[in-house]
Protein backbone atom coordinates (compact mmCIF):
# COMPACT_ATOMS: atom_id res chain seq x y z
CA UNK A 1 0.00 0.00 0.00
CA UNK A 2 1.49 3.16 -1.27
CA UNK A 3 0.36 6.92 -0.53
CA UNK A 4 0.93 9.92 -2.05
CA UNK A 5 2.08 12.75 0.31
CA UNK A 6 0.89 15.87 -1.00
CA UNK A 7 0.62 18.73 1.24
CA UNK A 8 0.40 21.96 0.13
CA UNK A 9 -1.86 24.00 1.94
CA UNK A 10 -3.38 23.49 5.19
CA UNK A 11 -4.12 20.38 6.34
CA UNK A 12 -6.73 18.31 9.29
CA UNK A 13 -5.61 15.01 10.52
CA UNK A 14 -8.29 13.08 11.62
CA UNK A 15 -8.65 10.76 14.07
CA UNK A 16 -8.08 7.65 12.39
CA UNK A 17 -4.59 8.35 10.91
CA UNK A 18 -3.28 9.28 14.47
CA UNK A 19 -4.49 5.88 15.52
CA UNK A 20 -3.16 3.69 12.65
CA UNK A 21 -0.04 5.73 13.78
CA UNK A 22 0.37 3.48 16.91
CA UNK A 23 -1.90 0.10 15.51
CA UNK A 24 1.03 -2.47 14.83
CA UNK A 25 -1.95 -4.56 13.58
CA UNK A 26 -1.84 -2.47 10.41
CA UNK A 27 1.55 -1.93 9.22
CA UNK A 28 1.42 -0.56 5.77
CA UNK A 29 -1.39 2.28 7.52
CA UNK A 30 1.02 2.75 10.05
CA UNK A 31 3.78 3.35 7.90
CA UNK A 32 1.29 5.57 5.77
CA UNK A 33 -0.04 7.39 8.90
CA UNK A 34 3.66 8.29 10.22
CA UNK A 35 4.62 9.78 6.82
CA UNK A 36 1.56 11.76 6.65
CA UNK A 37 2.51 13.17 9.86
CA UNK A 38 5.49 13.81 9.60
CA UNK A 39 5.43 15.64 5.97
CA UNK A 40 2.39 17.50 8.07
CA UNK A 41 5.38 18.50 10.51
CA UNK A 42 7.90 18.96 8.19
CA UNK A 43 5.32 21.38 6.08
CA UNK A 44 3.47 23.20 9.42
CA UNK A 45 0.83 22.13 7.12
CA UNK A 46 -1.05 20.26 9.40
CA UNK A 47 -3.29 20.67 12.01
CA UNK A 48 -5.31 18.33 14.86
CA UNK A 49 -8.69 18.96 15.58
CA UNK A 50 -9.51 18.80 19.68
CA UNK A 51 -11.87 16.00 19.15
CA UNK A 52 -9.04 14.20 17.62
CA UNK A 53 -6.71 14.23 20.46
CA UNK A 54 -9.88 13.55 23.09
CA UNK A 55 -11.29 10.34 20.25
CA UNK A 56 -7.32 9.24 20.48
CA UNK A 57 -7.17 8.34 23.99
CA UNK A 58 -10.36 7.06 23.98
CA UNK A 59 -9.40 4.84 20.82
CA UNK A 60 -5.76 3.73 21.86
CA UNK A 61 -6.94 2.83 25.57
CA UNK A 62 -10.00 0.78 25.06
CA UNK A 63 -10.48 -2.13 26.18
CA UNK A 64 -8.70 -4.79 28.67
CA UNK A 65 -4.59 -4.49 28.99
CA UNK A 66 -4.47 -7.75 26.17
CA UNK A 67 -6.71 -5.62 23.70
CA UNK A 68 -5.37 -1.80 24.29
CA UNK A 69 -3.16 -0.27 21.86
CA UNK A 70 -1.56 2.03 24.48
CA UNK A 71 -1.74 2.14 28.77
CA UNK A 72 -3.75 5.57 29.65
CA UNK A 73 0.47 7.18 30.40
CA UNK A 74 1.22 6.31 27.13
CA UNK A 75 -1.72 7.68 25.68
CA UNK A 76 -0.98 10.89 27.22
CA UNK A 77 2.12 10.95 26.35
CA UNK A 78 1.05 10.95 22.82
CA UNK A 79 -1.40 13.56 23.22
CA UNK A 80 1.25 15.75 24.52
CA UNK A 81 3.30 15.27 22.12
CA UNK A 82 0.82 16.02 19.07
CA UNK A 83 -0.24 19.44 21.07
CA UNK A 84 2.73 20.38 21.40
CA UNK A 85 4.17 19.56 17.41
CA UNK A 86 0.61 20.50 15.50
CA UNK A 87 -1.42 23.74 15.91
CA UNK A 88 -4.77 22.25 17.83
CA UNK A 89 -8.12 23.25 16.66
CA UNK A 90 -11.03 24.18 19.12
CA UNK A 91 -14.59 24.58 18.14
CA UNK A 92 -16.75 27.11 19.05
CA UNK A 93 -20.09 28.20 17.91
CA UNK A 94 -19.12 28.72 14.41
CA UNK A 95 -18.06 25.21 14.48
CA UNK A 96 -20.91 24.07 16.07
CA UNK A 97 -23.65 25.66 13.87
CA UNK A 98 -21.61 24.20 10.57
CA UNK A 99 -21.70 20.72 12.17
CA UNK A 100 -25.56 20.92 12.09
CA UNK A 101 -25.06 22.21 8.89
CA UNK A 102 -22.63 19.40 7.77
CA UNK A 103 -25.74 16.77 9.23
CA UNK A 104 -28.26 18.02 6.92
CA UNK A 105 -26.68 18.87 4.01
CA UNK A 106 -24.36 15.99 3.73
CA UNK A 107 -25.73 13.02 5.72
CA UNK A 108 -22.63 13.29 7.49
CA UNK A 109 -22.67 11.26 11.33
CA UNK A 110 -21.99 14.17 14.07
CA UNK A 111 -18.74 13.09 14.76
CA UNK A 112 -17.59 13.69 11.18
CA UNK A 113 -19.67 16.66 10.54
CA UNK A 114 -17.93 18.28 13.48
CA UNK A 115 -14.22 17.03 12.21
CA UNK A 116 -15.35 18.90 8.67
CA UNK A 117 -16.59 21.80 10.62
CA UNK A 118 -13.18 22.41 12.33
CA UNK A 119 -11.67 22.47 8.92
CA UNK A 120 -14.45 24.30 7.03
CA UNK A 121 -14.90 27.13 9.74
CA UNK A 122 -10.80 27.78 9.99
CA UNK A 123 -10.18 27.74 6.82
CA UNK A 124 -8.38 23.95 6.20
CA UNK A 125 -8.63 22.66 2.72
CA UNK A 126 -8.06 19.86 3.25
CA UNK A 127 -8.86 16.74 5.36
CA UNK A 128 -6.95 13.88 5.77
CA UNK A 129 -9.68 10.60 6.94
CA UNK A 130 -10.67 7.53 5.67
CA UNK A 131 -13.91 8.29 7.46
CA UNK A 132 -15.52 10.43 4.42
CA UNK A 133 -15.68 9.41 0.64
CA UNK A 134 -12.20 10.08 -1.06
CA UNK A 135 -11.73 13.13 -3.40
CA UNK A 136 -15.31 14.72 -2.42
CA UNK A 137 -15.56 18.22 -1.64
CA UNK A 138 -17.43 19.28 1.70
CA UNK A 139 -17.90 22.93 1.01
CA UNK A 140 -14.40 24.30 0.79
CA UNK A 141 -12.40 21.36 2.26
CA UNK A 142 -11.38 18.85 0.03
CA UNK A 143 -11.17 14.99 1.75
CA UNK A 144 -8.59 12.82 1.11
CA UNK A 145 -7.66 8.98 1.66
CA UNK A 146 -3.81 8.68 2.12
CA UNK A 147 -5.09 4.63 2.24
CA UNK A 148 -5.92 4.89 -1.22
CA UNK A 149 -4.09 3.24 -3.73
CA UNK A 150 -3.63 5.35 -7.01
CA UNK A 151 -5.72 3.82 -10.13
CA UNK A 152 -3.48 2.06 -12.19
CA UNK A 153 -2.84 3.65 -15.40
CA UNK A 154 -3.43 2.11 -18.96
CA UNK A 155 -0.79 1.02 -20.78
CA UNK A 156 0.55 3.46 -23.36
Amino acid sequence: MTSSICVAGPVLIDTNILVYRVDPRFPEKQQIATEQMRAGIASSSAHIAHQSIIEFVAATTRGGPERRLLDFAEAAREAEEMMVQFPIVYPDAAVLRTALRGVAAYGMSWFDAHMWACAEVNGITELLSEDFEHGRMYGTVMVRNPFVRPAARPNA
